[in-house]
C-alpha cells in the first residue's frame, strides 16, 4: 500500500489559510489512488508540508472531520474515511461539505430545478454542452428562521438523472454526486469574493438591496477533467465570517 501524499499548495494570503488548506487536502483525499494508505500524516507533518501553523492545520482538519471525510483518534492518528473518495464510491450517510454544508439544525428548501440553457458564466465551464440541470436551494437557520444562504448548482444532465431531491435537502451537491450518484471527483476549484446583493438575492436572504454578501463559486471536475457541477452560493454577510491566522517568523 502506497503512503498518502497530499498535493502541494501555493497559499494566497488574501484568503483564510485554514480554508485553502482544507480545500487542497480535500482534493487530495478525493483524488487519491485506491491503494493509498488511509492514514494521514501527523498535524505537525501536514503543517510543515503546507507551510502553516499547527493551529491552522488543526482548524483545517476539523473542517474535514465535520464533513465526514476523515476521523481523528487520540493516540492513533487521523484517518481517511473509506467512503471519502478513491476506490468504489458507496452510499454514505452523515457528514457534510464545506460547499454550503448544513450545520446542525439548518433547514433546506428546494426552490426549483430543471433544464436551463448554458449561458453567461457557465459557458466557460460547459463548452459544447447546450443544457444543464439547475438546482436552486435556500437554507434557513432552524432556531431563528432566518435565511443564511441560497445556492444554484448547474449539473451535467447525465448525472442529474440520478440526483434525488430528498438527498439535496440534507446534503450538498458534492456529496450527493460523489457518494450516491457515483461520480469520481478528482478536484474542486473554489473562488470566494465579496459582491453586492442583487434583487433576487436581497429578496431570498432578506437583506437590503446592494448590501454586502459573500459569493462562492465551486467548480467540480471528474477524473476525466470534465466539469460536472458548478455551484454558486450567496451567503449573508452578517452570518458568515473568516478567521485568518498569519504566522510570524
Amino acid at each position: 500500500m502506497t503512503a498518502f501524499a497530499p498535493d502541494s499548495l501555493v497559499l494566497n494570503r488574501k484568503l483564510p489559510l485554514w480554508y485553502q488548506v482544507s480545500q487542497s487536502l480535500r482534493a487530495s483525499i478525493l483524488g487519491r489512488t485506491p491503494d493509498a494508505s488511509l492514514r494521514l500524516p501527523t498535524e505537525e507533518q501536514l503543517a510543515e508540508h503546507y507551510g502553516v501553523s499547527v493551529l491552522t492545520m488543526r482548524q483545517a482538519l476539523k473542517e474535514l472531520e465535520g464533513e465526514g471525510l476523515i476521523s481523528r483518534h487520540r493516540r492513533r492518528g487521523t484517518f481517511i474515511e473509506p467512503g471519502g473518495g478513491g476506490g468504489a464510491p458507496g452510499r454514505r450517510r452523515g457528514g457534510g461539505d464545506a460547499r454550503g454544508a448544513p450545520h446542525a439544525g439548518d433547514r433546506t428548501t428546494i426552490l426549483g430545478h430543471g433544464r436551463t440553457a448554458v449561458a453567461g458564466e457557465l459557458l466557460e465551464h460547459f463548452p459544447g454542452t447546450p443544457e444543464v440541470v439547475t438546482y436552486r436551494r435556500l437554507r434557513h437557520d432552524r432556531e431563528s428562521g432566518e435565511p443564511t444562504n441560497w445556492a444554484e448548482n448547474a449539473v451535467l444532465p447525465e448525472f442529474a438523472e440520478a440526483v434525488d431531491l430528498a438527498d439535496l435537502e440534507r446534503w450538498p451537491m458534492t456529496k450527493v454526486l460523489r457518494d450516491i450518484v457515483g461520480v469520481r471527483i478528482s478536484r474542486i476549484t473554489d473562488t470566494v469574493e465579496a459582491r453586492l446583493a442583487d434583487p433576487e438575492t436581497a429578496e431570498l436572504l432578506q437583506v437590503p438591496l446592494l448590501s454586502p454578501i459573500l459569493h462562492y463559486t465551486g467548480v467540480t471536475y471528474d477524473e476525466d477533467g470534465r466539469v460536472v457541477d458548478v455551484a454558486r452560493i450567496r451567503y449573508r454577510g452578517d452570518r458568515f465570517s473568516f478567521t485568518v491566522t498569519v504566522d510570524a517568523h
